[in-house]
C-alpha cells in the first residue's frame, strides 16, 4: 500500500477568520468542547499566533487547525513554570485520517524548537503524540490539573534538552507584576 500523500498547506492560524476555526473545532469536537479540562487550563488566555497553524486544502478551504497556548505550572512556592500548551488538534471530519493533524504537529514543534519555546505540554495520547513527536508523561507525574485528566495523557516535550518536570496545578500564565 503506497503512502497517502497529504494535500495540505500550512500557514500561520491567524490568517483564517476566528468564525472558520470556531466552525472546525465545534465539527471537530462538538459545541460542547468548552467544559473539558484543556479549557479550563488555559481559560482566558490568548492561543499564541507564532505557534498556531491552519491546514488549508488546495482550494484554500480551513481543513484544519492546531492552537498553542501560554500556560504555566504553578507551583506551591508561587514560582509559575511557563509552558506551550498544544492543542486543540482539530481537522474536518470528511479529511480526518489524512495526516493533515500530523503536518500540524510537526510544524508546530519544529517552529518551537527554531524558537527555543518553552516546553510544550498537551493532553493526548501518548503512544501517538510521543511515537512522532517524542511527547511524554515521564516529567508530569508532580502535575496537576483544574478538572478530571488522566495522569497519562498529561504529556511534555522540551524543545531545547532541559528536562521537563516540577509539581504544581496548570493554570492560564498570568503576568504577575514585580
Amino acid at each position: 500500500m503506497a503512502d497517502r500523500q497529504v494535500v495540505s498547506h500550512i500557514v500561520p492560524l491567524d490568517s483564517q477568520p476566528a468564525a472558520a476555526i470556531e466552525r472546525l473545532l465545534d465539527a471537530a469536537f462538538g459545541a460542547d468542547r468548552h467544559g473539558r479540562t484543556a479549557y479550563r487550563i488555559r481559560e482566558g488566555m490568548a492561543w499564541l499566533p507564532a505557534l498556531s497553524f491552519a491546514a488549508l486544502d488546495d482550494a484554500g478551504a480551513l481543513i484544519g487547525t492546531l492552537q498553542s497556548w501560554p500556560v504555566a505550572l504553578a507551583q506551591a512556592d508561587g514560582a509559575r513554570l511557563p509552558l506551550v500548551m498544544v492543542g486543540p488538534v482539530a481537522v474536518d471530519p470528511a479529511h480526518q485520517k489524512g495526516g493533515h493533524g500530523r503536518a500540524l504537529m510537526d510544524a508546530v514543534v519544529a517552529t518551537a524548537r527554531a524558537l527555543a519555546s518553552e516546553p510544550l505540554m498537551m493532553i493526548g495520547d501518548p503512544e501517538y503524540y510521543g511515537r512522532f513527536w517524542g511527547f511524554s508523561a515521564d516529567g508530569t507525574g508532580g502535575w496537576t490539573a483544574p478538572g478530571p485528566f488522566e495522569p497519562r495523557r498529561l504529556l511534555a516535550l522540551s524543545v531545547d534538552g532541559r528536562p521537563v518536570g516540577g509539581t504544581g496545578m496548570l493554570a492560564p500564565r498570568i503576568a504577575v507584576a514585580a
